[in-house]
């Protein structure tokens, strides 16, 4: 079972190139779930999105990856393939151009913006009927006829073609020639005819009544070239055949006995067709014999074999053997069934059933593997390298720790504190999360979701986390000294900073689709307005709670600039 975003991504990307587009988008929202701030994770939801026509959606992950990474022309393309699909074609024009604006010269983007914009400029199909006949192959029909190909060589002829292939329209006053009637006539196939259009028709003749077709007798069988030992098989055969559907019927009225005999019976008139003892095993898996119908599939799979029976008859022998072994519980003798069923013939419900049991069999493993002993045996011995400071030890046993107990919260707190160490922020924040997911009162975890926001220069959100665990436990250390640090960074501001530190910060902000959002408020929009032009306005607005915090996380993420 994937544990981890990157392997979610590479789920998706296979169930993408499968065309289970409702799997790719479960497994790209997975690995977004466990690492937000990776924009190829939205750019490759967006796709999915997008060929399973959720075009809105497909927008929102497009323009979620630009907001992550703006320099990144996949985004763009994103983004412009779905306001393209929604028909806002303008806007899907912009889009391209800002990508290539902010991009370079990208292949996608070119390619992409010319094939829009010769779409836009497509004359509209032509509501004539008659266009379709005029179309590029119309030239190569002419010149394979014998008489019509000499007209090819006159300019005046091929003028008219040439018009006619343009604008079919221009029919009408070129039905005087009676060379393009000839062609047109070519052109519809040559059953029509075209004579004086002041000729009086004649009238239709009534249809006669359709006669009901009496069904054809089936042709006798010539057995005249049989000898007698030939010509019983035959006769041997045919009997199977029927003492098979007689079975069939029995087995549907679930007289599984019955069903039996006849299977048998089939089997023994002929010995070398296998469908006859994959029937009987049938029976045996509705009566839950398993180890039965296991022998009976075996000994099907032996006659088809000897007697080169079709893939397809090999491969449901198999699967159904796969089931058996599933019943029992032995995933892994299942799975290698299912395996080798699929490379006698593949079948999309036995690829379906061998999906969902290697993700059983994937939970199964984890959960036969976690051991809350040896889990703190794991978490000692990365206690121990923690404080030696070996990071790469630390980190390999808290991992096995986490293995043997996925819902101990502080063992995952811990490696959240050594991935710090060798700066992987993501790989911390999301164990950290999964800490506060399984205990919601765990104070410590708060204290270093705040460090590790702080770390990702994301004081806002370090704010939230150090004020959601003093929510709990107000007189933690961590969490005061955290807050008192991270308000004192903020109210700082942009002071000590370089011009280019400012616009990281400010960049690094906006990337965040929480301040995306509150941008996109018009509440807010207008308060950020009257700041400038209504300051009094601006004030009354900012008594309201909610207000106020959006604003502050805004000056927190350094998107907001207040002077001082």
């Amino acid at each position: 079972m994937a544990s981890t975003a990157e392997e979610f991504k590479a789920l998706g990307n296979k169930s993408l190139q499968a065309g289970a587009f409702p799997e790719a988008i479960q497994h790209y929202t997975s690995a977004i779930d466990l690492d937000g701030s990776n924009h190829v994770f939205y750019s490759n939801r967006s796709a999915a999105y997008l060929s399973s026509n959720q075009h809105q959606k497909a927008l929102e992950d497009g323009e979620a990856c630009i907001g992550l990474n703006p320099t990144w022309a996949k985004g763009y393309t994103r983004k412009a393939a779905a306001l393209w699909k929604l028909s806002r074609l303008n806007d899907a024009e912009a889009c391209y151009n800002e990508g290539i604006a902010k991009c370079g010269e990208d292949k996608s983007l070119v390619d992409g913006l010319k094939k829009l914009v010769d779409s836009k400029n497509a004359p509209p199909p032509s509501s004539n009927p008659m266009a379709n006949l005029f179309g590029p192959s119309l030239i190569s029909k002419i010149s394979n006829d014998p008489k019509l190909k000499e007209y090819l060589s006159d300019p005046t002829f091929m003028s008219k073609i040439e018009m006619l292939q343009k604008n079919p329209n221009s029919l009408q006053m070129m039905m005087g020639d009676p060379r393009i009637m000839e062609v047109l006539q070519l052109a519809l196939g040559g059953n029509v005819s075209f004579g004086n259009p002041n000729d009086t028709p004649e009238p239709p003749k009534p249809k006669e009544p359709e006669k009901k077709k009496e069904p054809e007798p089936e042709p006798e069988e010539d057995t005249s070239w049989m000898d007698e030992e030939e010509l019983k098989k035959h006769e041997d055969k045919k009997l199977a055949k029927k003492k098979k559907e007689e079975g069939n019927e029995k087995y549907k009225a679930k007289a599984f006995d019955e069903a039996i005999a006849l299977y048998d019976e089939a089997a023994s008139l002929d010995p070398t067709n296998m469908t006859y003892i994959t029937n009987k095993s049938a029976v045996f898996f509705a009566r839950k014999e398993w180890d039965l119908c296991i022998s009976t599939c075996e000994e099907a799979l032996k006659v088809g074999k000897e007697n080169y029976a079709p893939f397809e008859d090999r491969a449901k022998a198999l699967t159904r053997q796969g089931k058996c072994h599933h019943k029992k519980g032995d995933l892994g003798k299942a799975i290698e069934l299912y395996k080798a069923s699929q490379l006698e013939a593949f079948q999309k419900d036995t690829e379906r059933l061998l999906k969902n049991l290697e993700l059983e069999k994937r939970k199964k493993d984890v959960a036969a593997y976690q051991d809350p002993e040896k889990a703190e045996e794991a978490k000692q011995r990365g206690n121990d390298a923690f404080r030696a400071q070996n990071w790469p030890d630390a980190i390999k046993n808290y991992e096995e720790a986490v293995k043997r107990a996925p819902t101990n919260a502080p063992i995952r707190n811990n490696l959240a504190a050594a991935l710090c160490k060798v700066m992987d922020f993501n790989g911390a924040k999301m164990h950290v999360d999964k800490a506060l997911e399984l205990d919601e009162k765990y104070v410590k975890a708060y204290a270093r979701k705040g460090d590790i926001h702080v770390l990702m220069k994301e004081n806002h959100k370090a704010l939230e986390a150090y004020r959601a665990g003093l929510a709990i436990e107000s007189n933690n250390k961590s969490c005061l000294e955290g807050a008192r640090k991270v308000t004192q960074m903020i109210n700082a501001g942009t002071a000590n900073m370089t011009e280019e530190e400012k616009q990281e910060r400010a960049a690094h902000g906006m990337a965040d689709p929480e301040v995306q959002a509150i941008l996109q408020d018009p509440v807010i929009r207008q308060v950020l307005q009257d700041f400038q032009e209504n300051p009094n306005a601006a004030q009354q607005a900012m008594k309201d709670v909610t207000v106020s915090s959006k604003i502050e996380k805004l000056i927190a993420a350094g998107v907001l600039q207040v002077g001082r």
